[in-house]
């Protein structure tokens, strides 16, 4: 199992922000559009969201039948999305590369407690991303199905690249 670059560090306002980088081997416009349509969300992220997040203004993000009204703050196609899910922020930023495209995600969180277990989540949900992205989508992994998908083992990794 190969990890994203990862780290750690203060937000200065008390939280901790986790910087995950993955390199994918599609085009940035392509990565963008899974990162804002609900239809191509809704097959790899933990949440659907009530509208395109590829323009700033509200949206609800519904995770376990339950929404909550977050705003898109930034939304640069293809470059930067950036917007608040339960307290946290997601920024993620494309830069083309010349396989694809380097996804940056820099998820700001309440403390450094957060970090790994976040990093094994992320990691789970882009290998489902990138299965989308490749024209083989396997739908959504969340909650106990994401167990099935060395979830634990990957938190474990994560803590010690961490460390």
């Amino acid at each position: 199992m190969e990890l994203a670059d990862v780290s750690a560090h203060p937000a200065g306002d008390g939280r901790w922000t986790l910087v995950f980088t993955r390199d994918l081997s599609h085009p940035p416009e392509k990565v963008w559009d899974a990162l804002t349509e609900p239809g191509r969300l809704k097959e790899w992220a933990p949440f659907e969201p009530s509208r395109d997040l590829g323009e700033p203004g509200e949206a609800t993000l519904v995770m376990d039948g339950a929404g909550t009204d977050e705003t898109v703050t930034k939304a640069d196609r293809p470059h930067l999305l950036e917007y608040t899910w339960g307290g946290d922020l997601l920024r993620w930023e494309l830069e083309p590369t010349e396989t694809g495209t380097r996804l940056r995600l820099s998820h700001t969180m309440p403390g450094p407690e957060w970090a790994a277990r976040n990093a094994a989540g992320w990691h789970v949900c882009l290998d489902t991303a990138d299965l989308l992205l490749a024209g083989t989508p396997q739908g959504r992994v969340v909650g106990e199905d994401a167990l099935k998908h060395d979830w634990q083992d990957l938190r474990d990794a994560y803590t010690a690249k961490l460390s």
